[in-house]
């Protein structure tokens, strides 16, 4: 299973972005894959084949009038293993002995 993370974004467009990150979210949204949106990125779940289609089908969502696209992209892989992407959060909490801000 795979998590990856990524922010994807036109950076020749200025400060607003949101609209450009809300049609990749989009994109996200409607493939069904598991993910999580936050701040800074989005950390998507899946197989390595499926996690690497979304992130295309991002990038081909914003090339038709982007001229730049710049990406961040971090991913880590472990056989077998599922829904990491709350129990990576919830092994950590165990370790505290309390919930933290997700």
């Amino acid at each position: 299973m795979v998590l990856l993370e990524f922010a994807m974004n036109p950076p020749d467009r200025g400060d607003g972005l949101s609209a450009y990150v809300a049609r990749i979210l989009d994109v996200i949204d409607r493939s069904g894959i598991t993910y999580r949106l936050t701040p800074m990125g989005t950390i998507l779940e899946g197989s390595f084949d499926e996690v690497m289609q979304v992130v295309g089908d991002c990038f081909r969502a914003l090339e038709p009038d982007c001229e730049r696209i710049g990406m961040n992209l971090k991913m880590d892989y472990r056989a077998g293993t599922a829904s990491r992407l709350h129990s990576k959060v919830d092994a950590v909490q165990r370790h505290l002995g309390r919930k933290v801000q997700t």
